[in-house]
């Protein structure tokens, strides 16, 4: 396989990063956690969010420049692991890009939403009760425009955003805002909100992860991979928070009809055209998210399944594009699902469940790796080892497990899916590692046992040994599904 010709500076590396970071989540995850669980303290909670990412990022630093190849943690944890743990990551990696792309659809149906409350407000009901279909329309289109190999949206964008925050902060501080209480009051009610909302918060950051995704075009990746993503990091944070504390001086959290905070704010602040700004960049960071998260779920899975983990069929490609179709498809289906169901707070949590577990494990993969492979050529060595790696698989772990404890409803569910989900993809890598032939005989072996003990049991029925076993069931279906069992075991088994 040939390799892909590095070709990013150090510039075009930060870009990157930061076309990650600068997404669809500012626009929607802020509203819950300002609104319903820490208010002003959301200011805080940002900032406790963007420390806890640059410190786990300090492990992307070292392992992005010791091994800046195609596949990123995957490739991470597959040397430091091997092939079951891989996989594992690799499904919780996969399953938050079908959270974040089924969130990404909600945030641009809210603010599709939005945008023609400012301009046709009389169909803002319209819209409003049509969101489910908008969502299946918009996922699909994605999965056909990706089909056909449509380039997405440029660097352009990037800077385009960066302009429009720089722009809303600026005339925020000169148009005045309230006094904006920081710091909580000591309050465990208090501190216990800061402490979800930086739970709620912290996917505002994954997306600088891209930068990982892209590590084998970076030229000099041992330099210029771990100052890409400390630069990123370095920006982004102070613009989230500038975001947050402007928000929360010109809006108030009590009020009747809080959502969306950014909008509410740009429109207060901006007038009418910023309100209708901020909707407009709230939809293109959207479609944005969507469509590069559809691609990132295609490549894991086809990682996957050419690791021989998933079917192979995912592997095919589009005869006309040269695209993975059926990879594509397949995420999108998932996507709608999630996506219809149109619970933000849900989808939030869920979207975190898979990131933090791959943070844990990446962490995880440093430390082996240092021991293992101690001559391993490492051009960036992560800070106060192994203390900075240990901190990093820890707060992974406990912002995964603390929103249950705090007794969140949206955590509980976003558990439930992730781990049914994750169930589901490891009895597929069960069933794929025993192999055909053992599989059949299992199988085989099953049915004819369940085509006998069904038929037996008409049997001893019929001559009243036992009681009917399925009373609401004639014995003539269940001797019928008795035989076809049986025949069909004893076919696997003589194949």
């Amino acid at each position: 396989m040939l390799e892909e010709k590095r070709e990013l500076g150090l510039f075009n590396t930060v870009l990157l990063g930061l076309s990650g970071a600068i997404g669809f989540e500012i626009f929607v995850l802020l509203d819950y956690a300002y609104f319903h669980l820490a208010g002003s303290g959301v200011i805080l909670a940002l900032l406790f969010a963007g420390i806890i990412n640059l410190l786990i990022m300090l492990s992307y630093c070292e392992l992005g420049a010791a091994m800046p190849y195609v596949g990123g943690e995957y490739t991470y944890i597959k040397n430091a692991y091997g092939g079951f743990i891989a996989f594992v990551s690799g499904c919780f990696r996969w399953l938050a890009s079908i959270f974040g792309a089924a969130l990404a659809a909600v945030c641009f149906t809210q603010q599709f939403t939005y945008f023609f409350s400012l301009i046709l407000p009389f169909m803002q009901g319209f819209i409003a009760a049509f969101k489910p279909l908008i969502i299946v329309l918009i996922v699909f289109i994605f999965a056909i425009s990706d089909i056909k190999g449509v380039k997405k949206l440029g660097d352009v964008v990037v800077f385009a955003f960066i302009a429009l925050f720089i722009v809303f902060i600026t005339t925020g501080v000169f148009h005045g805002t309230a006094q904006v209480n920081v710091i909580p009051s000591s309050q465990p009610q208090s501190l216990l909100g800061v402490f979800a909302a930086t739970v709620y918060t912290f996917p505002m950051f994954f997306g600088m992860r891209a930068l990982i995704a892209g590590a084998v075009k970076v030229k000099n990746p041992g330099e210029n991979i771990p100052k890409g993503i400390l630069l990123s990091a370095f920006l982004i944070i102070p613009l989230y928070i500038g975001l947050a504390y402007i928000g929360a001086g010109v809006v108030s959290p009590g009020e009747t009809h809080p959502s969306p905070l950014l909008n509410l704010a740009a429109e207060r602040i901006l007038g009418w055209g910023g309100g209708i700004l901020f909707a407009f960049a709230g939809m293109v960071a959207s479609l944005s998210a969507l469509g590069t998260s559809l691609s990132v779920q295609s490549s894991i899975i086809r990682g996957m399944s050419r690791d021989r983990y998933l079917p192979k069929i995912l592997l095919r490609t589009h005869k006309n594009f040269g695209t993975p179709y059926i990879a594509i498809l397949t995420g999108a289906i998932f996507v709608t699902f999630f996506g219809v169901i149109g619970a933000v707070e849900f989808l939030g949590y869920a979207a975190s469940f898979g990131s933090l577990i791959v943070f844990a494990f990446v962490n995880l993969s440093l430390l082996k790796l240092r021991k293992e492979k101690p001559h391993m050529e490492r051009p960036f060595k992560t800070p106060f080892y192994p203390f900075t790696p240990i901190a990093g698989v820890f707060m992974s772990l406990l912002m995964l497990v603390s929103p249950m404890f705090l007794g969140d409803v949206n955590a509980f569910g976003a558990l439930t899916s992730g781990v049914g989900l994750t169930a589901l993809a490891l009895t597929t890598y069960y069933l794929r590692m025993v192999g055909r032939y053992r599989l059949q005989i299992a199988v085989g072996g099953a049915c004819l046992g369940s085509g006998i003990l069904s038929i037996l049991a008409v049997f001893l029925t019929l001559t009243g040994v036992i009681p009917p076993i399925f009373p609401y069931l004639p014995n003539f279906i269940i001797l019928f599904f008795g035989i076809i069992l049986a025949a069909a075991g004893f076919l696997n088994l003589t194949a």
